[in-house]
């Protein structure tokens, strides 16, 4: 049953249109980790960043570990989509922002959601937190700022 819906969604956001109304970037997240193999992410990422440059959305990457959280947004800088803001949260460090190009928002983004959190806990030598990373594309009036 819960595949029918999700190919429902998908027929319909490829058809230009979306059940109840919504977005079609509204079904655009995902928690990391997660069992999609790399080509459902390259098309999650894709389909996030023909969103970003299209409407008035930026995409989330939130990570979590015991004790801290990182929030990185992109948000796209012109109609064409090649140049991006991003805007790094780290909460020992605080906001940072760089202009980047689509290219590396694109790696950036697969790189981020292909890893595990255990994996990025594990390097950084403290334990996994409860709640999983996320990443989810929302209006950019939502976006926390400076």
């Amino acid at each position: 049953m819960a595949s029918d819906q999700r190919s429902t969604r998908r027929a319909a956001h490829h058809a230009g249109i979306t059940p109840n109304s919504q977005a079609p970037w509204a079904d655009l997240e995902m928690a990391v980790p997660t069992d999609r193999d790399h080509a459902s992410i390259v098309a999650l990422v894709e389909c996030a960043l023909v969103e970003l440059t299209h409407e008035a959305v930026g995409g989330v990457f939130v990570s979590r570990q015991v004790g801290r959280s990182t929030r990185t947004q992109y948000v796209a800088r012109d109609d064409v989509g090649e140049q991006f803001q991003k805007r790094h949260f780290d909460d020992r460090l605080g906001w940072q922002e760089t202009n980047i190009s689509r290219r590396a928002v694109r790696d950036e983004l697969i790189t981020q959601l292909l890893r595990s959190a255990s994996t990025a806990a594990e390097r950084s030598g403290e334990r996994a937190t409860s709640k999983p990373n996320t990443f989810v594309v929302k209006p950019v009036r939502e976006l926390r700022t400076p």
